[in-house]
């Protein structure tokens, strides 16, 4: 079963995605662990993306669709994957059925988690994080005992740069710009299954699940 994620900063793919990945037996593959195997490795590709990602630059398509290509044909992806974070545009995507085409294979399901924007900005800009043990908090999911101060070590808890109502609002809105034309194009082909991200856990992993099993049988 060949799956994508798809779901904006803060709509829960990671967790969602560790859970189906366990449930079905297959690898989850991230363009950033794509990468990094690439360049671990030493593939030529892997070494032209290292250029790119030292220099602060965005890997160019050509390259990204290349390192993609050679994980799928991994041993491990031969009874399916789990794709997160690729693709990013249309000609991504377009590139991505040309290369499942050469192989037999084509993409099953594209899973869009769905979290209102505000939703979305409460759990963004929520995050604390300790400076001196680096553990994680949330003012409203998962908050310290004392305000401002880690239960773990006592040190003071601070909000990142790019946590901000501000940067978070930039990101989703350069998200969904993005993505409209890429959800668009599995709607049309009739891939494309809309999840309500904001239900609990478990209930978004089960509604996950009934629509892959349900392909799947």
């Amino acid at each position: 079963m060949n799956i994508l994620f798809m779901g904006p900063p803060g709509a829960g793919k990671g967790t969602q995605a560790e859970r189906i990945v366990a449930e079905f037996g297959i690898p989850h593959i991230s363009t950033g662990d794509a990468f990094r195997l690439a360049m671990k490795e030493g593939t030529p590709l892997g070494l032209k993306a290292k250029e790119y990602v030292d220099q602060g630059l965005l890997v160019p398509d050509d390259v990204t669709n290349g390192i993609v290509r050679e994980r799928l044909q991994q041993d491990d992806c031969k009874r399916g994957f789990l794709l997160d974070g690729y693709p990013r545009t249309l000609a991504q995507a377009e590139a991505l059925d040309g290369m499942l085409k050469e192989s037999g294979r084509r993409i099953d399901h594209v899973i869009s988690l769905v979290v209102d924007r505000d939703m979305l900005l409460k759990r963004l800009t929520g995050r604390r994080i300790c400076k001196s043990c680096g553990a994680t908090y949330h003012i409203l999911f998962n908050p310290p005992k004392q305000e401002g101060v880690c239960d773990k070590c006592g040190g003071e808890l601070y909000q990142r740069s790019d946590d901000t109502e501000e940067k978070v609002g930039t990101r989703l809105d350069e998200y969904l710009s993005k993505t409209e034309p890429l959800l668009r194009y599995y709607r049309d082909q009739g891939l494309l299954r809309e999840v309500n991200g904001e239900q609990e856990i478990d209930a978004v992993t089960a509604q996950i699940t009934s629509i892959l099993k349900g392909q799947a049988e």
